[in-house]
């Protein structure tokens, strides 16, 4: 076909952004259970996918023994980010900023409690973890990250979505 006879295309919408509400934030956040922690030792700064939990001002989760584990433990700040994507213009995203820690099971009361309290949250999404049934049995160290601080972006290109 000729360009001259070609029909011509509606031109797309212009995508929108903007900044997402607290409550949009935690929404996500609650809605998901994977997300990347970024990390940083000296000048390298490494970016890993891991499963959580959010609730309670908290994201909880679990992790394997290795290299990740060695650097959080002597430099605990982390930024935490969590994606929903539907199109090139059409995401959000949610980034949280925070310290980790690692309780033990056998430490004091507080790490015992704490223990616990990450243990009950990861088994409303997965009721095997840390047990003989446990998918990802390597998986043996609960965490959590406290949520200092709290950004969330969207784009959207249709009206509907611009507001949700």
């Amino acid at each position: 076909m000729s360009p001259a006879k070609r029909t011509p295309t509606a031109k797309p919408s212009a995508p929108t952004f903007r900044e997402l509400s607290r409550d949009e934030c935690d929404a996500l956040l609650t809605r998901n259970h994977v997300g990347r922690i970024a990390f940083s030792f000296h000048d390298r700064v490494d970016i890993e996918p891991v499963h959580y939990v959010h609730a309670e001002g908290w994201l909880y989760g679990r992790t394997a023994m290795g290299a990740k584990v060695a650097v959080l433990r002597h430099h605990p700040w982390v930024a935490f980010e969590v994606d929903e994507v539907e199109g090139l213009f059409d995401w959000r995203s949610v980034v949280v900023h925070g310290v980790v820690e690692m309780p033990a099971a056998d430490g004091s009361p507080a790490d015992r409690d704490a223990y616990d309290r990450i243990l009950a949250h990861i088994r409303k999404v997965l009721p095997t973890a840390l047990s003989d049934a446990d998918p990802a049995p390597e998986r043996i160290l609960p965490f959590r990250i406290h949520v200092d601080t709290i950004s969330g972006r969207a784009a959207s290109t249709t009206p509907a979505k611009r507001r949700a």
